[in-house]
């Protein structure tokens, strides 16, 4: 006998994007519907929602998923059963047909390329809906393109779904559709839009702090020589890979410091509410991973889960921490993408990996909202380009076929190797050697904004954000940072006056003249000022206002502009 069909009326209520997108697509009826949604904001019960719909319907018989990963595929099965699809997530290329106590089957893209023609066959023999989870996965290579696009171009229906920004490459997406701009170039575009700033707006997903940690670090070159720099500090981009990946260096002190406040942070969170908040590290290879679980836990006392690799047992040991209330848990490449652990408000970005997708993917492991007033906490090296990646969290981004490249963050294509294998690569080892690192609090970004002056590890100044309120509302967060900005610049004046009303025997020596760093830091500080009392004057919010800056004035975000740009946009905002 057939597997039973679903019951519509059982169907939890669905949020208003999903109400909108489904009566975009019933009302269409368009074999091809492309789905945008921030992760977190329910994708998978609106994809199921449709398969439902059409099942029911009769316009199909049959539902494939395609997910990323053996995980997801897990994932899926479960959460389709919950409402009454059943689909095989142990369909194996060799089996040709799913039983038939099943609607259809999950599969990974990596089936899909290595046998299309099985999964043609599947598609012809009976009317199948397919949907096509984090669809960019399909430019990953081009066998993975072809084969998706051979396997179900005789599907009834394809639903692509994606939650992050699309491929930065020009490997076509299949089944996405390209329109052609003012600029002669193609851009993908989507049938339904949900970004961040609207599931934000609707308390869908929670606030995220990014709390940006600087630092002295010392590495030694292939050639003997040793070398010094500031995290952060303007460079060349070699230079800046190098003091990234020195930081990141589990022997160094940056490490421990940055993880013993994350944890800080999530025992505040705790401690306000949310019990069973967890914390991710998300490493960049299998050897840091290990030693980051060792570090957590002479920082703790706990040991940490460590997911490796998508390989056998990970998915368990996924399960069982999302269930338990376990604090930590270090991944190198298997939570980056989809996989769904509510309880999860802590991160620390200890990868050097900087592409828009890979930044947004992991991010996106945090912002689920299970009740009002819950915000995450991301700790990140003091990077110009992650601190950019940082600022824009709201934008929205096409695919764009044609676009010249540029180089972006440090050693993509590298760093797309070592998580996709899960190995360190030697190559990036031979180049230098790391001598140490030292952390300390250099800002945090929220809501497009810079908020506070630089606070050493370890001191009242950085326990002050650390300890945030964990419940909180977005309009609240952007109150609190700015009222803990004024009273950071306050407590500095006295000190200054102070300093300037005793008495001195002799004439005091003139302060020595600003570096570059403390004139943008000075600069940035002075910009957020007055940003925040045009907030304030006008309702609007931080980023847009920091948006409307850049547009006028170009440049990057603040984090990463000139000292040039900064007092542009500082002479610009004043005259608002």
């Amino acid at each position: 006998m057939p597997a039973p069909l679903p019951a519509i009326e059982t169907f939890p209520p669905l949020r208003a994007w999903q109400r909108k997108a489904l009566v975009e697509y019933l009302r269409r009826r368009d074999p091809d519907f492309t789905a945008v949604a921030t992760p977190g904001a329910g994708k998978t019960t609106f994809a199921l929602r449709i398969a439902a719909e059409l099942l029911v319907d009769g316009t199909v018989d049959a539902v494939t998923v395609v997910a990323p990963t053996e995980h997801l595929k897990t994932q899926w099965s479960l959460a389709a059963a919950r409402i009454g699809i059943q689909l095989d997530a142990a369909f194996r290329n060799a089996d040709l047909h799913s039983s038939a106590d099943f609607h259809g089957a999950v599969v990974t893209y990596a089936q899909v390329g290595m046998a299309p023609h099985v999964h043609k066959r599947r598609t012809l023999t009976r009317r199948t809906l397919v949907i096509l989870d984090e669809i960019h996965h399909a430019g990953d290579s081009r066998s993975w393109g072809d084969g998706v696009k051979a396997a179900f171009e005789p599907a009834v229906r394809r639903l692509m779904l994606t939650g992050t920004p699309f491929r930065s490459d020009d490997n076509p997406i299949p089944f996405v559709t390209y329109e052609r701009g003012g600029d002669g170039l193609l851009r993908s575009r989507a049938d339904s839009v949900y970004g961040y700033s609207d599931a934000l707006r609707d308390g869908v997903v929670r606030p995220v702090l990014f709390l940006a940690y600087s630092g002295e670090t010392r590495w030694r070159t292939n050639a003997g020589d040793e070398l010094a720099a500031r995290l952060g500090e303007p460079m060349t981009q070699d230079l800046v890979a190098q003091a990234w990946r020195t930081a990141l260096d589990p022997a160094g002190d940056w490490m421990p410091q940055v993880l013993r406040a994350a944890d800080a942070r999530l025992t505040v969170l705790r401690k306000a509410g949310m019990a069973d908040a967890g914390g991710l590290v998300i490493a960049s290879d299998q050897q840091n991973a290990r030693s980051y679980a060792k570090l957590i836990e002479q920082v703790t006392g706990e040991k940490a889960a460590v997911v490796l690799s998508d390989d056998v047992g990970s998915s368990a040991r996924i399960a069982t921490f999302s269930a338990s209330d376990q604090r930590w848990m270090v991944a190198v490449r298997m939570v980056s993408e989809g996989v769904d652990i509510p309880r999860l408000a802590v991160g620390v970005y200890a990868t050097s990996a900087s592409t828009p997708l890979y930044f947004a993917q992991a991010i996106g492991r945090f912002v689920r909202a299970r009740r009002p007033g819950e915000t995450a906490s991301v700790f990140l090296p003091s990077v110009p380009h992650l601190l950019g990646l940082a600022s824009e969290m709201e934008a929205e981004r096409d695919h764009v076929l044609g676009k010249p490249k540029e180089q972006e963050g440090f050693d993509d294509d590298l760093l797309e190797r070592a998580q996709r294998d899960d190995q360190a690569s030697g190559e990036l080892e031979k180049r230098f050697t790391a001598l140490s690192a030292t952390a300390e609090l250099d800002q945090v970004i929220f809501d497009g904004a810079s908020f506070g002056t630089a606070a050493q590890a370890g001191t009242p100044e950085e326990e002050e954000y650390l300890g945030l309120p964990g419940l909180l509302t977005a309009d609240q967060v952007s109150l609190l940072l700015s009222k803990r900005q004024a009273e950071q610049l306050a407590a500095q004046r006295r000190r200054a006056a102070t300093r300037t009303a005793e008495p001195v025997a002799a004439a005091a020596p003139a302060p020595p003249p600003m570096s570059a760093a403390q004139r943008r830091v000075a600069l940035r500080r002075q910009l957020n000022a007055l940003v925040a009392a045009r907030h304030h004057r006008t309702g609007q919010p931080h980023g847009k206002i920091h948006a409307e800056l850049r547009r006028l004035c170009g440049g990057p975000p603040s984090a990463q502009a000139t000292i040039e740009q900064l007092e542009e946009r500082i002479a610009t905002v004043q005259t608002l």
